[in-house]
């Protein structure tokens, strides 16, 4: 006889595509062989990950997984929604009832006012009645008349509301139902009981559909930067994950795992096409494409799970850095329900010191950016994701970090700083032929202004560049520079690092000259 078991989700670990779920039971057995299941358990899971532990006087003699086929969903999420669906149908037919019968109240009201009026008119004529009375009973009909469209009226602002709370439904209820099918696996633990008594049973298997991504907060307070760093976790793995031990895992967990070996690259003779040969049947082809087996040879199913040799108690959760993967613990649980939509958590929070100075390439736009450079001070490797950044509470903008491993110095854009002005402009350009040989010659010279309107002396990186020939005919010559660049490459960049007082300013100026041969034309002159 088989026990049913239900086994709570205690324990998750998410990686960056895959997530290891661990559930967790308590049960009294007799002595001697016993056959527990545990179901409920999501379709997609891993069947060759599935792992049973635990504690207690037993031995487990094999594992085995199996379909659990259902009529109707064993999801309460899904249950709720289908009854709510229900519900509001019920209620939309009986809204739709009430409808009828104010149309034949209506109906009923328009008939009796055109034969009582008729009567009326006849009896009126005649003098055989008052035309108070007439009037009484007009007036009640139309008051009746009046009441009954208010209804009809009340009853279509319902249907409307109803109509719109029952479309949400069902499309709630159809993406519940994709992600959550009605049929589950369930897990078969045979296993030996040596003395009566309580078992603990600890099951865990691999599931796809769940992730996590890292995003960040970098908030800039004088010269120090606070980083905190988040998890995103989504999971559509067709089980809810309630508030219990989450770890975030680096690891990259394979199907097969096979260290990459090469193959010969080889090199040959290309051969001509060999004529086209007739067309075969599709059944002929098919039949030449079909493995070689013997005769009603079937694909083999998956081998059974491995089953421990014995029960051992489960390591407690730590934060591990391993080798080439690195586990985190947060600080705060999450519950991460099947519906794909991310929940954040906490992962660390890290105070970095920096040195802070703003860079500008005013040949490209006149905008300033504040930057820091800051080294990674903690034992964290940090992962790619997007970060926001704000300077004190204040919003600034968004920016990308890539892997910053422990002792790394990076780079951070901190936004525009709008305190920085920044202004250039072509003050000298000249056109003309030289005396000797026919050359045409062109002179340029630019300005630049940076300004410090803020309350703090900063230091200004100013790039800028004069251009490269790549040909004989075309020679720069006579560049000038005020002041030197502290840096100039052979490509032409040129590169000022300018401190600036609060309220002060400074100027760069770049000038040089290009020499074109006779019958050159000049390609990629901007100004």
């Amino acid at each position: 006889m088989t026990s049913t078991l239900e086994a709570p989700i205690v324990a998750v670990t998410v990686y960056p595509g895959q997530a290891r779920i661990t559930r967790r039971t308590t049960v009294a057995l007799d002595a001697g062989e016993q056959r527990v299941a545990v179901g409920g358990l999501p379709l997609g899971l891993q069947r060759d990950s599935v792992r049973v532990n635990g504690r207690g006087d037993a031995t487990v003699l094999g594992v085995d997984v199996g379909t659990q086929w259902h009529p109707r969903t064993p999801d309460a999420a899904v249950r709720e929604l289908e009854e709510r669906v229900t519900q509001l149908q019920d209620a939309l037919k009986e809204l739709q009832d009430n409808v009828s019968v104010e149309d034949g109240r209506i109906a009923v009201l328009t008939t009796l006012g055109r034969e009582t009026g008729a009567k009326f008119a006849k009896a009126l004529a005649k003098g055989k009645i008052e035309p108070d009375r007439i009037a009484g009973l007009t007036d009640s009909l139309a008051t009746q008349m009046a009441e009954t469209l208010g209804r009809k009226r009340e009853l279509a602002n319902q249907e409307t509301r109803i109509k719109e709370e029952l479309a949400a439904a069902e499309r709630t209820l159809t993406v519940h139902r994709n992600q959550s099918p009605p049929d589950r696996l369930a897990v078969y633990v045979d296993l030996t009981v040596r003395t009566a008594g309580t078992v603990e049973i600890e099951l865990s298997y691999v599931v796809n559909n769940a992730q996590w991504a890292s995003t960040y907060d970098i908030r800039l307070a004088d010269e120090v930067l606070a980083l905190t760093w988040h998890a995103e976790i989504t999971q559509s793995t067709g089980e809810d994950w309630p508030e219990c031990e989450l770890a975030l895992s680096t690891a990259r967990p394979a199907d097969t795992a096979q260290i990459p070996e090469l193959s010969p690259w080889y090199l040959d003779r290309l051969q001509p096409l060999p004529p086209a040969m007739p067309m075969r049947s599709r059944a002929g082809a098919a039949a030449e494409s079909a493995d070689f087996g013997a005769p009603g040879s079937v694909v083999a199913a998956a081998p059974m799970m491995q089953a421990a040799a014995a029960f051992v108690p489960p390591p407690p959760p730590v934060v591990e850095h391993g080798a080439a993967a690195t586990t985190y613990k947060p600080t705060r649980q999450v519950a991460v329900p099947a519906d794909g939509t991310a929940h954040r958590t906490t992962v660390a929070v890290i105070d970095l010191s920096a040195d802070v100075d703003h860079i500008t390439a005013p040949i490209l736009g006149v905008e300033a950016f504040l930057r820091a450079k800051a080294v990674n001070s903690s034992e964290h490797t940090l992962r790619p994701g997007k970060a926001s950044v704000f300077h004190e509470s204040e919003f600034v903008g968004t920016t990308a970090l890539d892997v910053w491993s422990p002792g790394e110095e990076v780079e951070l854009n901190l936004g525009i700083d709008d305190r920085i002005r920044v202004e250039r402009e072509l003050v000298r350009r000249t056109a003309g032929k030289a005396v000797l040989g026919g050359t045409k010659r062109r002179e340029a010279e630019y300005r630049i202004k940076i300004g410090n309107f803020g309350q703090r002396k900063t230091t200004v990186t100013v790039l800028d560049q004069i251009p490269v020939s790549r040909d004989d005919g075309i020679v720069i010559k006579d560049v000038s520079c005020k002041p030197e660049p502290r840096k100039r490459t052979d490509l032409g960049e040129l590169t000022w690092e300018i401190a600036l007082e609060p309220g002060r300013s400074a100027e760069v100026s770049v000038g040089f000259r290009v020499d074109v041969a006779r019958g050159v034309e000049i390609l990629g002159w901007r100004e």
